[in-house]
């Protein structure tokens, strides 16, 4: 099944790109390519079926931005289309070729250029650990990171938009000051290269790559805690929740994690298996380690304690971030592709009431699991619960449901950013900033399917 607007196939001159790509490096083997133009579209059964057959037709590697330069004129001119690809941990297919075409996969295109006190300026297909590392002998690490760390970069984190592990603290990377600055090259055929500061940033900013090409960021940077993982188990989600609830508001207490997850999600964490009691439902968080004792005494014996320990993110160790997030869907789906997920925000104005209604209505069909974030200067819960798939009907139904009740929705089993947005809507800003930096409509072809190329 194959969705009105998803785009033709291009045709694909290879001899003539690759003439005038000169020595950028390429890769034309189909199982690689194929390979490489995927990403964790499978969560959702949907977009399995949509997207199982979208493969580009070359990859190219550019390894700085002069190739990325050389390879955007060079598609402008025989009018390839190019989807940006870096470590392909996204969920939907943000960063997958619909109509073929080039992949550009920066993940060559690594290292810091600079850094200082609160900020710091990378290369786009940077890994996030690998940042992370960088930064903190200086004492400092980034204000939030997806539960994809230690395979994602900073460009496609930056380009696949939202917040993550940090979020309880900062928001989502939509807020101001979370993006620094962009620099991007814009697709035609005498590309240009712009730099985007502020709140011009934002415009590359869950933009699945279509506003230009991300080539640099400059992004802040928080103080480098040593950071202690904490699981607590509770008799019933409420009284997870609640505790949840306690520790987000308590702004003393330096915390990066704040997690409700409802039984029986906690009986697929293998690795954390005997942290997690039989019929309980936990609290997940990440506390810094001089505030372990606020922690325990906000609490205040509630539940119990079953696991503390320093966060690890060497080779053969699973931080607890990897628990939440989108990675506590992966968790399941690793041994049962039976269920699905939502990704769902909470009223802040009635968040026990929503959650417990929403948690009631669809009780053993949409398993609770929440995150507290900030969103707007207000503490409320963003939320990834597990979804018992049955057809793709249900699975709408259980969004209007949600909608009609003022819980919003980015629904992530559909492809294009106007159907997952939140808005429903491209951005104003993103579209006529695409049609300045990509006129005719070469990016990441279906994603933005509001725009219309101007030439």
């Amino acid at each position: 099944m194959i969705r009105e607007g998803y785009p033709p196939r291009a045709e694909v001159d290879l001899k003539a790109l690759e003439r005038l790509l000169g020595d950028v490096p390429t890769e034309r083997e189909p199982t690689i390519v194929r390979r490489r133009s995927r990403d964790f579209f499978w969560y959702s059964p949907i977009l399995a079926e949509q997207l199982k057959h979208v493969a580009a037709d070359i990859i190219v590697r550019p390894r700085d931005e002069a190739d990325v330069i050389r390879t955007a004129a060079a598609c402008a001119k025989l009018r390839i289309p190019l989807t940006v690809r870096a470590g392909g941990t996204g969920n939907y297919g943000q960063a997958m070729p619909l109509a073929g075409g080039v992949l550009l996969d920066m993940t060559e295109m690594t290292g810091v250029l600079w850094q200082k006190p609160g900020s710091v300026r990378v290369r786009a297909g940077t890994n996030i650990l690998a940042l992370d590392q960088a930064t903190r002998p200086n004492g400092y690490e980034l204000r939030m990171h997806p539960s994809t760390k230690r395979t994602a970069t900073i460009g496609g984190f930056v380009a696949g938009g939202s917040g993550g592990v940090g979020s309880v603290a900062y928001g989502g990377l939509r807020e101001p000051g979370n993006i620094l600055a962009a620099r991007v090259v814009t697709v035609e055929e005498e590309p240009r290269v712009l730099e985007l500061r502020q709140d011009a940033a934002q415009k590359v900013n869950r933009a699945y790559g279509t506003t230009g090409i991300i080539t640099e960021l400059e992004m802040p940077t928080a103080p480098a805690w040593p950071w202690i993982d904490v699981v607590v188990a509770f008799d019933t989600f409420a009284e997870a929740f609640r505790a949840g609830r306690d520790i987000a508001h308590a702004d003393g207490v330096v915390k990066k994690l704040v997690t409700p997850i409802a039984w029986p999600i906690p009986g697929q964490f293998a690795a954390l298996r005997q942290a997690c009691p039989d019929g309980k439902a936990i609290l997940v968080c990440m506390i810094a380690e001089p505030f372990l004792e606020s922690f325990e005494a906000i609490l205040g014996g509630r539940g119990t304690l079953t696991w503390r320990a320093p966060s690890r993110e060497e080779p053969g160790e699973t931080p607890l971030y990897e628990y939440a997030w989108n990675h506590t869907t992966l968790q399941w789906l690793k041994t049962d592709r039976s269920i699905t997920y939502l990704q769902l925000l909470y009223p802040h104005d009635r968040l026990e009431e929503s959650v417990t209604e929403m948690a009631e209505t669809f009780a053993g069909e949409v398993l609770p699991h929440l995150e507290f974030i900030r969103f707007g200067g207000r503490l409320t819960c963003s939320a990834l619960p597990i979804v018992r798939y049955t057809t793709p009907e249900r699975l709408f139904e259980i969004i209007r449901l949600h909608e009609e009740r003022g819980v919003m929705v980015a629904n992530p089993h559909v492809f294009g950013l106007e159907g997952g947005s939140r808005h429903k809507r491209a951005e104003a800003d993103q579209l006529g900033f695409k049609a300045e930096v990509d006129p005719m409509g070469l990016l990441n072809p279906g994603k933005m399917e509001s725009f219309v190329p101007v030439r």
